[in-house]
């Protein structure tokens, strides 16, 4: 069990604290450029059902910008694809089962074993090869056919309007799930991309891009409330992984995060730091949606501990029901471990703090980056019809 609060975890945000953390401003030099006609077929692939076995999921059902999850969500929280295809980007999934490797096969560790059969740009790349790897379908917890990449790649090849797009691309060879995948990053890479908020302005010398309450936040943020030690760098993430004790939705067992791509008891309940481009609307939050408001997640980060303890099932304001962990009944309460795995130490902040690093929290917005950009197809090339979102 790991001691939740030492010496040299004080010592170290104290360090952090006093440290000058602010990015640089992001520029589009921090993205690989992309095919136009690549990108093209990524965003018509992306919204079409013709992906799943069954033809009712496409990408769009559980991906938009503006949500971090899909209704019911599933037991954990489906990551934001913002920024997703920038160039720093070296690992995906909450608990990095996919990752840049030297010692893998052309660079990329894919999960469940999975193995490349021809090189790929990213781990963008590669998190959508594995999606098909393993079915579209299964990525979003329904049942999935064997086969499902060849599967799903032969349905593609059958549509002309697809044949010929890749075709100018890749020239006259049969389609591969590779190129698949090399397109849907492509779109991602182009579409998704939030790096003009009012924080990004700011960093580029427009000094009235905040106001001043946010840039009250801003100091707090990379000063003494200690959020720039995991949320470092220019989209405010490490790539690390870090046990903050989430606690996990009612009824359901503890997720061993981190631990259960490595095996590495210190890895329990570690999962990877999130970016907070646009977090403000890509709620719930936590790796399986434990809090319904962002003030709840930040209510949670000052102490871990007190709001774990607490916890009895998702909020919409800005608290949680209080329920004591030693008085729960029965002794195999899921928190209890996950308590002992905690490594922030608490932060006192006033209400008025909270409000202004809140604040600042919203200046992380680039509101362009909310819907794709240019939209959906008016038509898919398959010709069915993308429901409803999850």
């Amino acid at each position: 069990m790991r001691v939740w609060v030492t010496a040299a975890i004080l010592s170290l945000q104290a360090s952090l604290s006093q440290a000058t953390d602010v990015p640089g401003a992001v520029t589009p030099s921090d993205f690989p450029p992309q095919d136009a006609e690549l990108v093209r077929l990524g965003r018509d692939l992306f919204h079409d059902p013709v992906l799943s076995a069954g033809g009712t999921l496409a990408c769009a059902s559980c991906h938009a910008p503006a949500r971090g999850a899909p209704v019911p969500p599933l037991a954990r929280d489906t990551p934001s694809l913002v920024n997703l295809g920038a160039y720093d980007r070296g690992v995906l999934y909450r608990d990095g089962r996919l990752t840049a490797d030297p010692d893998a096969p052309f660079g990329l560790r894919l999960p469940g074993g999975a193995v490349l059969d021809r090189p790929l740009p990213s781990v963008l790349a590669a998190q959508a090869y594995s999606a098909l790897d393993r079915g579209i379908d299964a990525h979003a917890g329904r049942p999935a056919a064997p086969g499902s990449a060849a599967a799903t790649t032969a349905r593609i090849a059958a549509l002309p309007a697809y044949a010929e797009g890749f075709a100018s691309v890749t020239g006259p060879r049969p389609l591969a799930p590779a190129d698949i995948a090399m397109a849907l990053a492509a779109y991602v890479t182009e579409s998704f991309r939030a790096i003009d908020s009012p924080f990004d302005a700011y960093l580029r010398g427009d000094r009235a891009a905040l106001t001043e309450e946010q840039i009250r936040g801003m100091e707090l943020f990379y000063g003494p409330a200690g959020c720039s030690t995991c949320h470092a760098g220019p989209f405010q993430t490490d790539q690390g992984f870090h046990a903050i004790g989430v606690p996990p939705r009612p009824g359901a067992e503890a997720d061993p995060g981190r631990y259960g791509v490595t095996g590495l008891e210190e890895d329990r309940y570690r999962f990877r730091t999130p970016s907070l481009r646009n977090v403000a609307f890509t709620g719930p939050y936590g790796h399986n949606g434990a809090y319904g408001s962002l003030r709840a997640m930040v209510t949670h980060h000052l102490d871990p501990m007190a709001a774990l303890t607490s916890y009895s099932g998702p909020d919409s304001g800005s608290g949680v029901h209080r329920v004591r962990l030693d008085s729960a009944p029965g002794t195999g309460d899921a928190r209890l471990p996950i308590a002992g795995a905690i490594e922030l130490a608490p932060v006192s902040l006033t209400t008025a703090e909270v409000d202004d690093l809140l604040a600042f929290l919203f200046a992380l917005t680039d509101t362009g980056a909310l819907t794709p950009a240019g939209g959906a197809p008016d038509q898919l090339p398959s010709g069915l019809s993308l429901g409803p979102l999850r």
